[in-house]
């Protein structure tokens, strides 16, 4: 009878809004056997004349609508001539372009879109000149070393692929410039010499190149190293490309919390002494009305977007009875 009961407890009633949110992407068509995502992009080659290419799209279109009871958007679903315009797909602009020495034939050239570039360029940039990022301020210097390489790193390796990759020194010169104004604005200090403490060089396919480097120490252990830049910007076709999200900053996975459970750190001091969870109701209440200005933790929970914050007993207690919370130990990597 229990497991009856729980049987019926654990049933999803239809139309239940809980179970339609957890969802898959995927649906599966038991009449066709098949499995389609709900929205596929595809980007097909044909050679040979414009009017045969837009017979071959009717086609398709009612094969899709027929057969598999799929629409085809007619907004999205274009013609181009790969030899004057480039098609959009992916991120990448395609093309072709004659092969050398008289051949027949083309190849297939990709290119990095220039309304991609400037896209990823806006988000380091006020009024056209690079700024810093003030949600990162209460960080350790190794994280936002680590933050910024990692959005760079990411976009660089997805166009691995572009002829044009030269073009993303631009925006490593955006995103160095606003690194380093985020660790002195942190700091107080000059953007010149933040510069000085954390330059460095790598070696990177073949050569040796300029970067920005932070190096965590660690007992007995090799010191961690977070990087920003040393990427050469030719071409590299041999590159694995593995297509993930590049805003780290703003994407959390289900068990973050966990994650920094098991880190064992104070989130504020650096201390690991009892760790414990301080937890508010919702972030409005990180707004108080007449505080002039917001205690480090606040700032901390604000920044992140978290109504849960890792700390240690003291700080735990500081938090609760209104007192300032424990300086950091050993946040900072650049000295004075």
């Amino acid at each position: 009878m229990g497991r009856n009961r729980a049987g019926r407890q654990g049933r999803k009633r239809p139309g239940d809004k809980s179970r339609m949110s957890r969802e898959a992407p995927v649906r599966f068509r038991e009449g066709l056997g098949v499995k389609f995502p709900r929205a596929t992009r595809l980007l097909l080659g044909f050679v040979g004349p414009r009017d045969e290419a837009e017979e071959i799209k009717t086609r398709l279109a009612g094969f899709l609508h027929d057969d598999l009871r799929l629409e085809m958007s007619p907004e999205k679903t274009l013609i181009t001539h790969a030899g004057t315009e480039f098609a959009r797909f992916l991120g990448y602009e395609i093309g072709t372009k004659s092969r050398k020495h008289g051949g027949d034939g083309y190849h297939i050239k990709l290119r990095l879109p220039l309304q991609k570039l400037e896209a990823k360029i806006a988000k380091y940039v006020r009024d056209g000149e690079p700024i810093h990022r003030s949600e990162l301020l209460n960080e350790t210097d190794f994280t936002i070393v680590s933050l910024y390489g990692s959005e760079y790193r990411g976009i660089v390796e997805y166009y691995a692929l572009a002829e044009n990759r030269s073009w993303l020194g631009r925006l490593h010169w955006v995103m160095e410039a606003s690194l380093l104004k985020t660790l002195a604005a942190k700091h107080k200090m000059s953007v010149k010499k933040v510069s000085r403490t954390l330059r460095a060089e790598i070696y990177h396919r073949g050569r040796y190149i300029k970067c920005l480097e932070v190096k965590q120490p660690r007992p007995d252990k090799e010191p961690l190293v977070a990087r920003f830049g040393g990427l050469r910007l030719k071409p590299d076709v041999t590159l694995k490309i593995e297509d993930g999200p590049t805003d780290r900053d703003r994407w959390h996975p289900r068990n973050e919390l966990l994650a920094r459970l098991l880190a064992d750190v104070c989130e504020i001091c650096g201390s690991k002494e009892n760790v414990e969870v301080h937890h508010i109701r919702k972030l409005a209440d990180l707004e108080v009305p007449g505080r002039r200005e917001k205690p480090r933790w606040m700032k901390i929970m604000a920044a992140r977007k978290r109504k849960t914050l890792v700390v240690c007993a003291s700080c735990h207690s500081a938090i609760h009875n209104g007192q300032p919370t424990r300086k950091p130990m050993g946040d900072a990597v650049i000295k004075e």
